[in-house]
C-alpha cells in the first residue's frame, strides 16, 4: 500500500519533498502539492464487490492521487447516487471530491446528467456534449471541461473560468481499448493558439493480466511540465472525464 504524505508544504517528505519556494502567486489553497508536481498518478481503487458481483452493482469511483515514488498526495472520490451508476452507467451525472490527506476538500468537480450526451458526431450542441465544472477550493470557479464534436477521435476541450479555451485533448484513432493493449493508451494535449502539440499527455498504463482482466481499476497518468496550477487541476479532472467516458464503457463490454 502506497505510504501518504503527510508533511505540510515545504517540509521534507521522502520520495515526496517541497522545494522549499513559496507557492505561487494565484495559488487555489490546499493545491500547494499539484503546484511543486510534473506529473500525477490516479490510480483507481478496486472494489471487491465490484468484482464478486462481475461489475453488475456500480460503487462510486475512489482514486489515490499519488506522486511518481506512489506516495498519495490526494484522495478522490465520486459521489453519485445508486440508481443512476446501475441504470445510466457512465453516462451519469457525477461529482469528484479531492481531498488533501486531512480531509479537507481542495478541488471539485461536476458533471451533470445528460440524456442524450456522448456522441461524438453531435456532441458540440449544448445538449449533447458532456461538460464538467471545476472549482478549487469549492465554491470558486477555475475552469471547464467540454467534449467536443468530432469525426471519430474523442476530443475534450479545458477552458479557464471566462471560458477562453486553453487546449484541446485528442485520443488515438483507434477506439477499441482491451486487456490487449499492453502498450501506454495515449491521449495529446494541443496548445489552441497554436494548434501544436505540446509535451503534456494523459496516458492509462497497463496495469497487468489479474487487474485488467478481473476489475475495472485503471491507472491514469497526467504529466504537466510547467503548467500553471489551475491548468493541472483541470487535467487531473480531465482524467476522471476520459476513465468514465472511455474506459469505463468498454471494461463493462469486456465484462
Amino acid at each position: 500500500m502506497s505510504s501518504a504524505v503527510t508533511s505540510q508544504p515545504g517540509q521534507e517528505k521522502s520520495g515526496f519533498s517541497s522545494s522549499g519556494a513559496a507557492p505561487p502567486i494565484g495559488c487555489p489553497p490546499g493545491l500547494e502539492y499539484l503546484a511543486q508536481m510534473d506529473e500525477v498518478y490516479l490510480n483507481q481503487k478496486v472494489d471487491l464487490l465490484e468484482i464478486l458481483t462481475n461489475t453488475a452493482l456500480e460503487v462510486p469511483n475512489r482514486y489515490s492521487v499519488e506522486n511518481a515514488s506512489g506516495q498519495r498526495a490526494y484522495f478522490a472520490q465520486e459521489e453519485s447516487e445508486c440508481c443512476n451508476r446501475i441504470c445510466c452507467g457512465p453516462n451519469r451525472g457525477f461529482q469528484m471530491h479531492i481531498t488533501m490527506n486531512d480531509g479537507r476538500e481542495v478541488i471539485k468537480c461536476e458533471r451533470e446528467f445528460k440524456c442524450c450526451a456522448g456522441c461524438c458526431w453531435c456532441a458540440n450542441g449544448d445538449h449533447c456534449g458532456w461538460e464538467m465544472t471545476v472549482e478549487a477550493p469549492p465554491g470558486n470557479l477555475i475552469g471547464y471541461i467540454r467534449q467536443q464534436g468530432s469525426k471519430w477521435k474523442m476530443n475534450l476541450a479545458l477552458y479557464d473560468a471566462n471560458r477562453v479555451k486553453l487546449y484541446d485533448i485528442w485520443s488515438k484513432c483507434c477506439p477499441i481499448f482491451c486487456v490487449c493493449c499492453i502498450d501506454d493508451i495515449n491521449f495529446y494535449v494541443h496548445d489552441v493558439k497554436s494548434g501544436n502539440r505540446l509535451s503534456p499527455r494523459i496516458y492509462k498504463k497497463w496495469a497487468g493480466w489479474v487487474r485488467e482482466c478481473c476489475t475495472r481499476a485503471d491507472l491514469l497518468v497526467c504529466e504537466f511540465p510547467g503548467m500553471d496550477v489551475k491548468e493541472k487541476a483541470l487535467f487531473v479532472c480531465a482524467c476522471f472525464m476520459i476513465d468514465v467516458m472511455v474506459f469505463e464503457p468498454q471494461k463493462k463490454n469486456n465484462n
